[in-house]
């Protein structure tokens, strides 16, 4: 039971470090100290993407659930509960490198934002 629970809190963390990284910007413009946190999730969010590298939280959460004697899954977090809800079977890389450029343009023109209101005087 332990387990079970704790692989569920883990995809309900995942899922809140990808909206993290995708929207965390955004915090950045109603507190610029959430930088620090949103930055380095950020680098981290594009490094999966652009590198395909694997996520250690999905290794983790898979481990949780054979423990608590479920079969676990194959691939990663968001292929496995992101992509079918919202995109069609075939994830490929390309799609991947598409979707980490669209973040990377977002978060640039915030932060971009976010520095020319800083030179402008604009304090928060």
């Amino acid at each position: 039971m332990f387990h079970l629970l704790a692989a569920d809190t883990l995809v309900l963390f995942h899922l809140s470090f990808i909206l993290l990284v995708l929207f965390g910007g955004l915090l950045v413009l109603w507190r610029r100290r959430a930088l620090l946190i949103h930055l380095p999730a950020l680098a981290w969010g594009l490094a999966v993407e652009g590198l395909h590298l694997e996520c250690p939280l999905t290794d983790w959460e898979n481990h949780l659930r054979k423990a608590a004697g479920d079969a676990g899954y194959h691939g990663g977090f968001v292929e496995h509960y992101i992509w079918p809800v919202i995109y069609p079977a075939g994830l490929t890389p390309q799609i991947q490198l598409w979707l980490g450029t669209i973040v990377l343009a977002l978060n640039l023109g915030i932060y971009t934002y976010v520095l020319w209101r800083l030179t402008r005087g604009h304090h928060k």
